[in-house]
């Protein structure tokens, strides 16, 4: 077997997922595409274990160890991303920010000046003796 056949096809999911992640927006299309990239590596950790005809087939071992990890990292990223969906309703990357942050940045500044005024206070009338 010519190792560049499944090498080109690696490069080429690779590069795919690599697009899916840096241009895509949401979410989920982003999951799958770090999945894609896994599955890209796993392809070219067989490929050089067959070529090398290795006794021990540590490439095989360690694309087993690959997949378990994937299904782990999209199990948990699923439920990450279906949480902030129902939350937010979207699971657009851009729109979403830290649940802890303030509404004018991380240091609390905001143009709003009524944002960052105290409301005034209220004198308590005094109950008759």
């Amino acid at each position: 077997m010519h190792l560049a056949y499944p090498a080109v096809l690696s490069v080429l999911l690779f590069c795919t997922g690599l697009y899916g992640v840096l241009a895509r927006r949401n979410a989920i299309l982003v999951l799958m595409s770090v999945e894609l990239m896994l599955n890209a590596v796993n392809l070219n950790l067989v490929a050089f274990d067959v070529w090398l005809r290795d006794a021990l087939h540590s490439g095989q071992a360690l694309t087993l160890f690959t997949i378990a990890i994937a299904a782990a990292e999209i199990g948990i990223g699923l439920s990450i991303v279906l949480m902030v969906y129902r939350n937010r309703g979207s699971s657009d990357i851009d729109r979403l920010r830290d649940t802890a942050e303030h509404p004018g940045g991380p240091d609390g500044a905001t143009d709003d000046p009524a944002a960052t005024t105290p409301p005034p206070r209220t004198q308590k009338a005094e109950a008759p003796a």
